[in-house]
């Protein structure tokens, strides 16, 4: 029975009732109640990037004179709306429902693209949603007439075996190259500068917890700007390894019911649209088969997540105190610290970069799973790509985001204390390093266990000891002298 907010739909299994307002079918419907697992429905990043990759089929195909005219443009303005998020249809989450555990292969995925674009299209010619399977609508007609039917047209050449790796391999590239590289050059630039203002500023240096040779602060600095610069190169490497596109194999990578040009014709329309370097897979048996690009591109964004780790757990460190911690850096108050301890302020900013950081690494270690063979990776296709994609575009985003809020409401407001800087250095046992070339390893070593010993440091227990005067030690224990070769 169907009711006024229901309407029939039909699919190979048979008819199946679907809310009288959706742009998707039966097939899509069959899936949201195949999966009502996690409540989380495919990235919006994979469905627009669905959007790009039809459009440029149905462009492709109709230059090979395989869609006419109409169909094509009617595909490629109905993808337009996807791309734009669907605003005037209850948005993206509202016509894209299905989880992302689903079938392994994105096949519900597939069909949801191909059945939203086929009713977008039937709206275009003030046809009732549903009409795209109706064969007086969609089948044979003169040129230039007849509607778009969801896999005949929408899904021409094309099998959700080589269009999911697709789109994964589009939306990851997409959010790297807009969010992920932007918000690293941000942070490289933020922490370059603060190398460079304090590189006058010395303070000591530590290895294994326990005091070393001074080192500048501008140097540290300059170390954290060099982890982002790698860091770049990394999302670099990790779009080239996104670049090969699966479009052209269909079902096992044989390529069977698509033009032998397809693939290649399709990345380079893809290539056009989003300004990224894409091309067809050298060998679409390895491109379904396994997901070895996407497992790399995850890799890069955990090197990258364990980098941020180093930086915002040395800065927590240095800021810890204000009084009984090192205290060499100043962090910003961004918010109380805590509900009983008045006037306690915590590295908030740092904990959260913390945080995600684990998320992404954990990311990373389902993403490998997903790839692993006789798991995800089974003979001629990988069956794990959903929850591949979604991992993979949670630490883009993840991260993306991390960088810039580490950098406005952490770096930009960092302050070094330079006066601590000094005491500790003071303070330093390590200092007597710097007279090792001029009394002898030994000495200098039986020297910093006395200063140890009485509480003196190591210039006043020299002096006393009348080892070297004042002008050879004043020379010798200058701070900034010991932060470069000698």
């Amino acid at each position: 029975m169907t009711t006024a907010k229901t309407r029939i739909e039909k699919d190979s299994m048979g008819e199946m009732p679907v809310p009288a307002d959706v742009l998707y079918g039966a097939s899509t419907q069959r899936a949201v109640l195949n999966f009502p697992i996690s409540g989380r429905p495919v990235p919006e990043a994979v469905i627009k990037a669905y959007a790009v990759l039809k459009a440029a089929a149905a462009t492709v195909n109709n230059g090979l004179g395989r869609l006419s005219d109409r169909r094509a443009d009617d595909i490629r303005a109905a993808c337009g709306q996807i791309g734009a998020g669907l605003t005037d249809h209850g948005g993206i989450a509202r016509q894209f429902p299905i989880d992302i555990y689903q079938t392994g292969s994105g096949t519900s995925t597939n069909m949801n693209a191909n059945e939203v674009v086929a009713n977008l299209a039937c709206l275009l010619h003030d046809q009732p949603i549903g009409k795209s399977k109706d064969p007086a609508w969609v089948g044979d007609q003169p040129e230039g007439q007849g509607g778009v039917h969801p896999n005949d047209h929408v899904n021409m050449g094309q099998s959700s075996n080589d269009t999911f790796p697709t789109a994964m391999h589009i939306a990851a590239a997409t959010e790297i190259k807009t969010k992920l590289i932007p918000a690293i050059d941000r942070l490289e630039a933020a922490l370059d500068a603060k190398a460079k203002a304090w590189d006058n500023i010395v303070k000591i240096g530590r290895t294994h917890l326990q005091d070393a040779t001074p080192i500048r602060l501008g140097q540290v600095f300059s170390g954290y700007a060099s982890q982002m610069t790698h860091a770049k190169a990394r999302a670099q490497r990790a779009l080239e390894a996104l670049g090969e596109l699966a479009i052209g194999g269909t079902a096992v990578g044989t390529g069977i019911n698509t033009h032998p040009d397809f693939g290649r014709l399709v990345a380079e329309e893809v290539s056009k649209t989003t300004g990224i370097a894409f091309r067809e897979a050298d060998n679409h048996f390895e491109a379904q088969a396994a997901k070895d690009g996407i497992v790399e591109a995850s890799g890069h964004t955990k090197t990258i997540a364990v980098s941020l780790t180093k930086i915002a757990n040395d800065i927590r460190w240095l800021g810890s105190g204000p009084r009984c911690g090192l205290g060499e850096l100043r962090l910003p108050a961004v918010q109380p610290g805590s509900s009983i301890m008045p006037g306690k302020v915590n590295p908030v900013i740092c904990e959260a970069m913390m945080m995600l950081s684990c998320q992404v690494i954990g990311n990373d270690a389902a993403i490998t799973a997903g790839g692993l063979g006789g798991i995800g990776s089974i003979l001629e296709l990988n069956v794990a790509m959903p929850m591949m994609a979604a991992n993979l575009l949670d630490s883009i985003s993840l991260l993306a985001n991390g960088l810039d809020v580490f950098r406005e409401k952490m770096i930009d407001s960092l302050e070094p204390d330079e006066q601590r800087c000094n005491d500790l250095i003071e303070g330093s046992l390590a200092m007597c390093t710097s007279l090792v070339p001029v009394i002898g390893y030994d000495a200098s070593a039986k020297l910093a266990y006395e200063a140890y010993a009485t509480g003196k440091t190591i210039r006043q227990l020299a002096l006393d000891k009348k080892i070297l005067d004042a002008d050879q030690l004043n020379k010798l224990l200058d701070p900034g002298s010991m932060t470069k070769p000698s």
